[in-house]
């Protein structure tokens, strides 16, 4: 029973980091990346498709990334689809190829981006405090049931307050990596 308990606990922090790892992607540094887009949808053919599976995105330069679609007909929807996203980036279209240069971040913004990250990491750290809680509560409830005891309790509760701690720590190094990138000029 509390394995099961500490194998849903641990799949439950793993979806967290990953949700936390999406949000990261999302936020932009200085430095051209093809993973911000990996949240743009476009309109293909009446299909929200994303934007890796109709073009191919690299980074060339540091400064710039390039889209090159696989369908020529498809450049106009992924212009669109990249002007109405929230990445706020200009893309120039050459009728074959979209270009869009990464600008430098001011120093101002380069804070107000490590205040987000490091709101995303609360958030993220929150809800793997939530998942200990619950799987926590589920421990002590087969206690009540009479299917553990006490010593197990506490060994399950243990093992459950060690995969907080490792996951939280990913957090820490996630948040710590990725503030870096943001103040790297």
């Amino acid at each position: 029973m509390e394995d099961k308990i500490i194998h849903e606990t641990k799949e439950k922090m793993e979806k967290s980091i990953e949700v936390f790892r999406s949000e990261l992607v999302r936020i932009r540094t200085g430095r051209a990346s093809a993973s911000i887009f990996d949240i743009v949808k476009v309109n293909y053919y009446g299909t929200q498709t994303p934007l890796n599976q109709i073009a191919s995105i690299t980074t060339p330069e540091p400064k710039q990334i390039i889209i090159q679609p696989w369908d020529a007909n498809a450049i106009a929807d992924i212009e669109k689809a990249i002007l109405i996203s929230d990445l706020g980036l200009t893309p120039i279209n050459d009728g074959k190829t979209i270009r869009i240069s990464i600008p430098s971040l001011t120093e101002e913004r380069r804070k107000e981006l490590t205040k987000i990250t490091n709101k995303f990491a609360e958030d993220a750290r929150i809800s793997i405090r939530n998942i200990r809680r619950t799987s926590n509560d589920e421990i002590k409830k087969s206690e009540k049931e009479k299917k553990s005891t006490e010593d197990q309790v506490k060994v399950f509760q243990k093992r459950v307050q060690e995969l907080t701690d490792e996951f939280i720590k990913k957090i820490d190094d996630l948040v710590e990596k990725k503030n870096k990138e943001i103040m790297e000029v």
